[in-house]
């Protein structure tokens, strides 16, 4: 979640030579033991860091002692894996255990060669643990009775929405400002930070309000539409991120809502001022970096949405910044109606659609289940995420643990260099204290100005929980349709935010979004048969 993830790209052709060939991967052609008769465990992962290999690990020698076994670690970056997933499940070739490989939807495709866990929870104390500590995760990847996929937990220190709207307070008191409450209000403000140089350096170079794209995802100006009682919750695989929310119990979509078309219009009328650059929706990634980070001396950005201040902005420009509560439409919205982005469970659970699987033709099952077992265990927990103990994390006793930050934190601002963090299988306890982890610290602050309008959402009423999952069927309905909707509608929201036009038109695109023919009323249906299945 941390700007790490932008920041620290890896070349497809540096970790495509650090892969193993998948085909020894629970196959019979490889040796299924070592060399002293020790069961072989093949292990693949996807990192976003593949620089400090996961064999090398203290914590893999942790999994190979309570395992009493060899594991064999394959690496594999984003970019690498998202050209190669599809062929790979198209000749079955699956790994003794995977991470963050496969989603919910792969394994409905392809549910032979994804092991029922449910039977094997005995063999894993951990994760049943896990699963009665935190029910809603189960729900979360439960299959009717099965369950093909593991969540992890990494801890309530990222019990916290995943998308915060940040603003420069140094430039706000620069200019005398007050925080913007209103819509109306932050337009005043962003105007002074195009007209009255706030970052000091006599170019007309602020940029007032920076965003990445629209969408209904993380970092969205989208969660606007919390401005008006219209909870989003865009993380996880959510039906949010699918365009749909609640009302009262009713399944609406955003699409065809009063508060997107607002939402629409504020930002074309921002856009027209010159208060949003004009090519926000087509430039790539390292443009808005450049316009964030800059730098690292000199602030661009006066506002934008991300996940914390510091790994939006890095650690120099990172002061400068703080989170904007939640904003009203006009002054005369009540202020219980004014609610904020509802992710904090997506964003606790490392799964946002991938999780831990196990292929059940893979030899020395037994094996598998103690490494998993030994995965989600508290000390595994910690070095699977953090780092491995004693090396990078220290043990101090009573459930607390230290990150060395001078080794942890020496090449990048959190642990993936040398952890598996978001990537992990494992589940930090709520007991658990963790000393120095940054991360959590500095999201959790940034976290702390949404909380008051988080608490007007009704979990139940307002959104549709993160474990509302329809079954397969469903699911393939569901995404030919969304295609279908997201084809016409997404280039009409682009257009009305770079040309206006959306209150004219509004109509009679409703009218067409509505159609038979896109599924819009049909996917309402279906999210509305599961939410009351799920809920009721």
């Amino acid at each position: 979640m941390a700007r790490g993830s932008v920041r620290i790209a890896v070349a497809a052709a540096a970790a495509l030579a650090m892969i193993i060939p998948l085909s020894a991967c629970g196959g019979n052609s490889q040796p299924t033991t070592d060399a002293n008769g020790k069961p072989i465990v093949n292990i693949m992962v996807r990192r976003n860091v593949t620089d400090h290999p996961m064999k090398d690990t203290q914590y893999s020698k942790y999994l190979e002692a309570q395992c009493d076994c060899t594991i064999q670690w394959q690496e594999v970056s984003d970019n690498a894996w998202g050209q190669q997933k599809s062929a790979k499940m198209a000749a079955s070739e699956f790994p003794d255990i995977g991470l963050s490989l496969f989603s919910s939807v792969d394994a409905a495709k392809y549910k032979d060669y994804f092991e029922d866990l449910k039977p094997h929870l005995n063999e894993m104390p951990n994760v049943k643990a896990f699963f009665k500590a935190q029910p809603d995760a189960l729900k979360y990847v439960e299959d009717g009775k099965k369950i093909p996929l593991l969540p992890s937990d990494r801890g309530k220190g990222y019990e916290v929405s995943g998308t915060h709207m940040f603003i420069n307070k140094t430039w706000l008191d620069k200019l005398g400002l007050d925080m913007p409450t209103t819509w109306d209000e932050l337009e005043t403000v962003l105007k002074a930070f195009k007209t009255q140089d706030p970052n000091g350096n006599g170019k007309a170079d602020e940029i007032p309000m920076n965003i990445r794209s629209l969408g209904f995802q993380l970092w969205s100006p989208l969660t606007l539409m919390n401005s008006e009682g219209v909870v989003t919750s865009f993380m996880g695989g959510s039906a949010s991120e699918q365009g749909f929310y609640v009302e009262n119990g009713k399944i609406k979509s955003y699409y065809t809502s009063d508060a997107l078309k607002d939402v629409i219009s504020y930002l074309h009328e921002l856009m027209a001022g010159g208060l949003i650059p004009k090519d926000v929706l087509t430039r790539d990634a390292s443009q808005y970096n450049a316009q964030t980070i800059s730098d690292g001396k000199t602030a661009l950005t006066g506002v934008t949405f991300g996940w914390s201040n510091f790994s939006e902005f890095g650690d120099a420009l990172g002061e400068q910044y703080v989170t904007l509560p939640p904003l009203k439409k006009d002054a005369s919205t009540p202020d219980e109606d004014v609610k904020w982005d509802y992710s904090q469970n997506a964003a606790r659970w490392a799964y946002a659609g991938a999780g831990l699987s196990v292929n059940p033709n893979a030899a020395n099952q037994d094996a598998i289940y103690k490494v998993i077992d030994a995965m989600y265990s508290e000390e595994g927990s910690v070095q699977g995420y953090f780092g491995s103990i004693p090396d990078i994390v220290s043990n101090d006793g009573n459930h607390q643990y230290t990150i060395n930050k001078d080794k942890a934190y020496a090449e990048y601002p959190d642990t993936r260099s040398i952890a598996l963090q978001d990537r992990f299988g494992g589940w930090i306890r709520d007991d658990v204290t963790m000393v120095n982890d940054t991360n959590a610290d500095q999201v959790t602050a940034s976290d702390q100005a949404v909380r008051p309008a988080r608490e007007h959402v009704d979990p139940i009423n307002d959104v549709v929980p993160i474990y509302v999952r329809p079954n397969t069927e469903d699911t393939n309905i569901l995404q030919n349709n969304n295609t279908a909707i997201a084809n016409y509608a997404n280039n009409q929201l682009a257009k009305w935010v770079q040309s206006g036009g959306v209150d004219k038109e509004w109509d009679s695109y409703v009218s067409k979004v509505s159609e038979p023919s896109l599924g819009l009323d049909e996917n309402i249906q279906i999210w509305q048969k599961w939410y009351d299945q799920y809920t009721k």
